[in-house]
């Protein structure tokens, strides 16, 4: 693996290519692309766009079928992607540890909290929502349901087979892991991690934008709903760039393992983005408003702390 060194404009390239290929994945089958017939005429184009009905032989981006079918697709995917680096490596041994696909087991009490504390970083983050939702099991939110409940509305179908197993774990063996790896094997690339952190997640904030169709589509197809889709879109690929470089960061800082990107893109996508002011009204319906302010600041803060040069002496055994 030593031997083996790309030049920035193939590591580039490369990079492109495997967000390419994953995307392109779920257009190449007909089963997994999105059919959609022209949508009825509507008074007013102008109009609050909203969520029109599926039409009869349409085949929209939740349908079980076209999960099933791109679910196969990225997997696909991502095992093609996988090849490749193993192929410029000459050997999967010598790909595994540069894909943080190694497995480590914890032999002493220090090596179980480099296994697990990094896995705690972006949880964090999110100790204000992660409070509230303990709120939300009172006795008089009864009605949201239990955990056993909630937990099976999550993981018991397809949806959430994608939502919260399949897509956290193709898409960070690709992006994270490949895309990295290739970057890695070029050393002007791989000199500057900080420029690792702040550029490779383009290539995963861009693969979300061709989730602008379906919107436009499911909304009618109105100027409204063009419009609607485009700021959709774009503040999704600004977060999940975002996420990409939380996520990078917390694989190159924990010696290249993906298994810590993976476990935070599950639990974002668990916990979905941060509804501040709705915790606040769960909170002060139980008298505890102070206590999710507290809480949401205090995960900031500790997370803010956490990742800086000076707070990362409890999880992190990375160089940046």
């Amino acid at each position: 693996m030593q031997d083996v060194v790309l030049s920035p404009t193939t590591a580039h390239l490369l990079g492109l290519a495997f967000a390419s290929v994953y995307v392109g994945s779920i257009y190449v089958s007909k089963e997994a692309r999105l059919v959609f017939s022209a949508p009825p005429t509507v008074a007013n184009p102008t109009d609050e766009p909203r969520e029109r009905l599926k039409g009869e032989n349409e085949r929209w981006r939740d349908d079980p079928d076209v999960i099933k079918a791109r679910l196969a697709a990225v997997s696909i995917a991502t095992v093609l992607c996988v090849a490749v680096v193993c192929w410029i490596t000459r050997s999967v041994p010598a790909a595994m540890p540069l894909l943080g696909l190694r497995l480590s087991f914890p032999t002493s009490l220090s090596s179980l909290q480099r296994i697990v504390a990094p896995h705690l970083v972006t949880p964090l983050l999110f100790l204000g929502p992660l409070y509230a939702e303990l709120l939300s099991f009172s006795p008089r939110n009864r009605w949201r349901g239990t955990f056993s409940t909630r937990t099976k509305l999550l993981f018991s179908n397809v949806t959430g087979l994608r939502n919260y197993v399949v897509a956290p774990i193709t898409e960070e063996i690709v992006f994270r892991a490949c895309v990295l790896s290739v970057y890695l094997l070029s050393p002007v690339l791989a000199l500057n991690q900080v420029g690792l952190v702040l550029t490779t997640p383009l290539n995963f904030g861009l693969a979300h934008l061709h989730h602008a169709w379906d919107t436009y589509n499911r909304l009618g197809r109105t100027a409204a709903a063009l419009k609607r889709a485009i700021l959709v879109s774009l503040f999704q690929m600004m977060y999940t760039t975002l996420f990409g470089a939380l996520c990078t960061y917390l694989f190159l800082q924990t010696h290249y393992s993906i298994y810590v990107p993976i476990t935070a893109h599950v639990f974002c996508n668990i916990m979905g983005f941060p509804d501040f002011y709705g915790d606040l009204r769960l909170g002060e319906g139980e008298g505890r408003r102070s206590v999710v302010i507290v809480a949401y600041l205090c995960g900031v803060i500790g997370f803010a702390y956490s990742v800086m040069p000076m707070g990362r002496w409890w999880w992190a055994f990375g160089e940046i």
